[in-house]
């Protein structure tokens, strides 16, 4: 089964560890990964926006000798592919009006991802204001949709379901200062038939629960995972419990 068939076709709500491969330090790593295990996370995504010291080898040796969960790769740029992951998210900017990141490098990474036989998920990723710029906005570019218009927010989902991408993902990027509200998931969720993915300032279980009760069908866990791994293991129990 296909990783994205996986996302489609699973009966509880889902959960990503994002790893940076620019943080890489092995004992912090191996206890994220340890803690991946024990909560049972459905995905490991690993990818940052600016990756200036790729570690993704070592990152995806030391994940593949512990453990199968899938790798998917998370990229900010087109040069953030490796052969040795699962996937790939093939994100489409289509909340920003930067044409090399609603299409130009995708006509540069297509061959090669094509020639690595990485299975390729094609994403509508969009950028939410969190309340401080972050680096995803201030690499790729490009404004955020306002935290509070979730109007605009769903005419943007809209738009990338009829344009024939698999996935939407909310993200408030590295560093968010707040969550995305509910009420945007909820709304996003309300006008699409997609997977929807809502990552950035999940910082504790009731944040987590919140986003899955409104909608959200797999949260994304990074930087707050870093400072806690064993977060990523209290948020699986509390949004899996009956």
């Amino acid at each position: 089964m296909s990783i994205l068939s996986k996302i489609k076709q699973t009966n509880h709500k889902q959960i990503a560890l994002l790893i940076d491969p620019d943080k890489y330090n092995k004992p912090l790593l191996t206890n994220q990964i340890d803690s991946a295990i024990e909560a049972k996370v459905d995905y490991i995504f690993l990818g940052g926006s600016l990756i200036s010291n790729d570690a993704s080898d070592l990152c995806i040796s030391l994940i593949k000798s512990k453990c199968t969960i899938p790798i998917i790769i998370f990229p900010g740029n087109g040069t953030h592919l490796n052969a040795n992951a699962d996937a790939i998210l093939f994100l489409s900017l289509i909340s920003g009006r930067n044409a090399d990141l609603l299409i130009g490098n995708h006509v540069h990474v297509a061959p090669m991802i094509k020639r690595q036989k990485i299975e390729s998920i094609s994403t509508g990723y969009m950028l939410i204001e969190s309340g401080t710029i972050t680096t995803a906005q201030y690499i790729s570019n490009t404004l955020p949709i306002p935290h509070n218009k979730s109007e605009v927010a769903v005419a943007t989902a809209i738009a990338g379901e009829m344009l024939g991408l698999k996935m939407i993902y909310l993200d408030g990027g590295s560093g968010a200062q707040q969550p995305i509200s509910e009420k945007m998931i909820s709304a996003v969720k309300a006008n699409i038939s997609l997977p929807l993915i809502v990552g950035g300032g999940i910082r504790n279980k009731e944040t987590a629960l919140g986003m899955v009760k409104a909608g959200a069908d797999l949260i994304v866990v990074g930087n707050a995972a870093e400072e806690n791994p064993k977060l990523i293991i209290e948020i699986a129990k509390y949004i899996r419990q009956p």
